[in-house]
């Protein structure tokens, strides 16, 4: 009998993402709208030559390291933990996942509100999907690198990132609705006098440092005391009345915040069909102060950064991801992306910032669309 060829390395490839409107409102059951990056993560799987039983090893490109991982456990913060926390939870959902080598090459920026982690735990299932041929789903993706993010690495970060990492098309942004998690994919192709700017504010954030989670918990402290299942069901006319029962000033806030998050992103979809430009902006705008002054997300370079764009030109800006840092989004005229750059080369080293990076994007293909 003639033996099977050994499995040959198998490449993942999924992009970061940026989300045009929708902070904070994924752990709310709201509405969020990303769209892909070109910039993207790719996760190459092979084999295990080295160690014993069922473990992994880990590479970056990067960070030129590489790391032996016996043992995949919960609660490890490491770089690799974004591959192994997909082995993990594969294994934890009765995937026979033997001994892999995992090489990570990963263009997104870490801690720049691009979703980063999401991109490269969606190119690890995807890869570790077509080696091992698990015949996985499209949502079953999701959760495995969800449950990586929220159970191994324990971050709670909502339903968001993975499924926009997964299933964003090209020229497309994805409105998901986080209580149902269905889709729908809403044309997004700027015409050639409007570019989308990402201003990298060199700040980066951290989901892990606590700041995220207790503004989960304070959203769902003030949804039970407003009888929600979560704050998606407080609609813009029932806001009044739900802020006037709440006795906590920060809830207040919090609240406000999500409920006019949810309705600027269904704004922003009606804009987006209309090709309403000028709305889109006047959206992005009023949400970047819902979470300056509501969420309390922002820091000064963020802030700058969009106070430059808008006198720069821009039909609008907002902080994009989960705050505390990490990048700018601003929809600019495309003749004005360069005196954007110096104008915020020159803000920054007037307060004494590090000098921001400032790039261009289009919504571009999700894992799913780059492995077909």
């Amino acid at each position: 009998m003639t033996e099977a060829a050994p499995r040959t390395e198998t490449v993942g490839v999924s992009p970061g993402r940026v989300n045009l409107i929708g902070e904070h409102t994924d752990y709310n059951e709201g509405y969020v709208l990303p769209i892909a990056l070109g910039e993207r993560a790719r996760v190459t799987i092979s084999p295990r030559t080295t160690g014993g039983g069922d473990g992994i090893t880990v590479s970056s490109v990067q960070l030129d390291e590489t790391v032996e991982v016996e043992d995949p456990t919960p609660g490890e913060h490491a770089w690799w933990g974004y591959v192994a926390g997909v082995v993990w939870a594969l294994r934890e959902r009765g995937h026979q996942i033997g001994p892999v080598t995992a090489v990570l090459d990963s263009e997104v920026p870490v801690g720049g509100g691009l979703s980063s982690s999401a991109a490269i735990e969606s190119a690890t299932v995807l890869a570790l999907d077509a080696h091992e041929g698990l015949g996985l789903s499209p949502e079953e993706m999701a959760e495995v690198a969800q449950a990586a993010e929220n159970d191994f690495l324990g971050v709670p970060t909502g339903p968001m990132d993975q499924r926009a990492s997964l299933w964003c098309r090209t020229d497309h942004a994805l409105l998901l609705d986080c209580r149902d998690l269905s889709t729908t994919h809403i044309p997004f192709a700027l015409p050639e006098s409007l570019t989308l700017a990402l201003v990298n504010t060199r700040s980066p954030h951290v989901l892990a440092d606590g700041h995220y989670a207790q503004r989960r918990d304070a959203c769902a402290a003030a949804a039970r005391t407003l009888g929600v299942r979560a704050l998606r069901d407080i609609g813009p006319d029932d806001l009044p009345d739900a802020l006037a029962r709440l006795d906590d000033d920060e809830q207040v806030r919090r609240v406000r915040h999500v409920v006019t998050e949810n309705a600027r992103v269904l704004e922003a979809v009606e804009a987006l069909r209309a090709e309403d430009w000028p709305t889109l902006g006047r959206v992005l705008t009023a949400s970047h102060a819902s979470m300056r002054d509501d969420y309390e997300i922002t820091v000064p370079t963020v802030d700058l950064a969009v106070e430059t764009a808008l006198a720069h030109g821009a039909l609008g800006s907002r902080m994009t991801g989960g705050g505390f840092g990490g990048t700018v989004i601003a929809l600019m005229p495309t003749d004005r992306v360069d005196e954007l750059t110096t104008a915020l080369e020159a803000a920054y080293v007037e307060r004494g910032f590090t000098t921001p990076g400032v790039s261009t994007s289009r919504a571009s293909a999700g894992g799913i669309e780059l492995s077909r």
